[in-house]
């Protein structure tokens, strides 16, 4: 048997709802699946959704940390991270099929 490590990658497109901690530390939960997980983010951390939902019109976010304590419908999320990215729509292509002349 080898070692392993288990990180867990949930992506959103909206900003959670947070509860300010101590030292503006957010708290939020996020519903995934009928999963409650629950994550504490640091003060940089929360900036980067919070500029997204600001600057972006369109933004998918992915939070991504380890499995931590077992709660009652889910579990905690461990030392997030989070990266966001601007969803661009897409362009829509005419093909050439389907046009006539």
């Amino acid at each position: 048997m080898i070692a392993g490590k288990l990180e867990i990658t949930i992506k959103i497109n909206e900003l959670p709802q947070p509860k300010d901690i101590e030292n503006g530390w957010q708290h939020f939960d996020l519903d995934c699946d009928r999963q409650i997980i629950s994550a504490t983010a640091k003060v940089k951390i929360w900036k980067k959704l919070t500029d997204a939902a600001s600057n972006y019109s369109q933004w998918v976010g992915a939070i991504v940390g380890k499995l931590g304590q077992q709660a009652e419908q889910g579990f905690v999320l461990e030392k997030p991270n989070i990266q966001v990215f601007e969803r661009k729509p897409k362009a829509e292509t005419t093909s050439a099929l389907g046009a006539t002349s």
